[in-house]
């Protein structure tokens, strides 16, 4: 029987910064078990009011050491029975948001226009929750659409420990703002357990991300884990209404090609159709779009309606 399990943020459920095969579960569940996991985001380099901190969050900005990457992250949580070269099937069943306020930041030499930008720009912007917008400083309101720009599992052991920054093969900064409530992230498996870790709020953000970060914010989510014994090299998702295959390169055009790959074989798997079809029906009916330019690995996701495919 399936069960209900929370994880909050503490000093002792966060790591920050990066991902490491070595790191220790912090709770562990079964196949279809359901966890409530609450994130916090920001320390004082981002989060310019201190007072703005909940209790627990400032516990975990002033004890918990920050190695490599910005990202503050809860878990990692266990699947009992996870093996390498198994998949994942991370549902997300809901999203909340959990404060009043989100940042972002500019950093020198960083985001899409570093010649442009090339200063430290730091801002809070309120979140209206009731309403469901977020209120610029310069006039203008834009409708939240809450998600979770990492969810990633332990990486393969020989990399040792790596930044949470760049999006790879076991997930991560995927930052895809496609990952609503009813979607179904789909992730290979490269330590026993998996050891899923979850963070980097964002309560709205754009294609691209391109001034390098989004609304960042604390946000608190429902996720179903459901193991599945089969392989998978590369992350998949499956949202309310599309199939998305996903590349992520130092090179936009083979992060493109790369998405678009699997897409083909995707179909093909679905469908049955030779290579040569889905590659035509990619050309017709799947959507190219650029995940983040910002993030070390550039992304591109590649979206095919469920419904030209018949996927109730």
């Amino acid at each position: 029987m399936s069960r209900l399990h929370h994880l909050n943020p503490t000093p002792h459920t966060v790591h920050w910064g990066h991902f490491d095969a070595a790191l220790p579960a912090v709770l562990e569940i079964d196949s279809g078990d359901t966890v409530i996991i609450d994130t916090v985001s920001g320390g004082r380099q981002e989060v310019t009011d201190d007072a703005l901190f909940r209790a627990d969050h400032r516990l975990i900005v002033d004890t918990v050491p920050q190695a490599l990457g910005p990202h503050i992250l809860t878990g990692p949580v266990a699947i009992r029975g996870a093996q390498p070269g198994d998949t994942l099937e991370i549902c997300i069943e809901s999203i909340e948001l959990t404060e009043d306020w989100g940042w972002n930041i500019i950093r020198p030499l960083k985001g899409a226009l570093p010649e442009d930008f090339p200063y430290l720009s730091r801002r809070i912007i309120p979140i209206d929750r009731q309403a469901g917008l977020a209120h610029l400083p310069w006039g203008v309101s834009i409708p939240v659409r809450p998600f979770f720009g990492i969810i990633g599992v332990a990486p393969p052991p020989v990399y040792g420990r790596v930044s949470s920054i760049e999006p790879r093969e076991y997930g991560g900064n995927i930052d895809n703002k496609e990952f609503v409530p009813g979607t179904s992230l789909f992730l290979p498996v490269f330590v026993p357990g998996a050891h899923v870790s979850v963070g980097d709020g964002h309560a709205v953000q754009g294609d691209g991300e391109v001034c390098l970060t989004a609304l960042e914010t604390c946000l608190k989510g429902r996720f179903r884990f459901v193991l599945h014994k089969r392989p998978l090299k590369f992350p998949r998702a499956i949202t309310p209404t599309h199939i998305i295959s996903m590349g992520m390169n130092t090179d936009l055009d083979d992060a493109a090609q790369q998405a678009l790959r699997d897409m083909i074989a995707w179909l093909v798997e679905l469908k049955g159709w030779q290579p040569e079809e889905a590659y035509v029906f990619c050309s017709l009916a799947c959507d190219l779009h650029v995940t983040q330019l910002v993030d070390g690995n550039k992304g591109i996701h590649a979206m095919v309606s469920r419904e030209l495919l018949g996927l109730s």
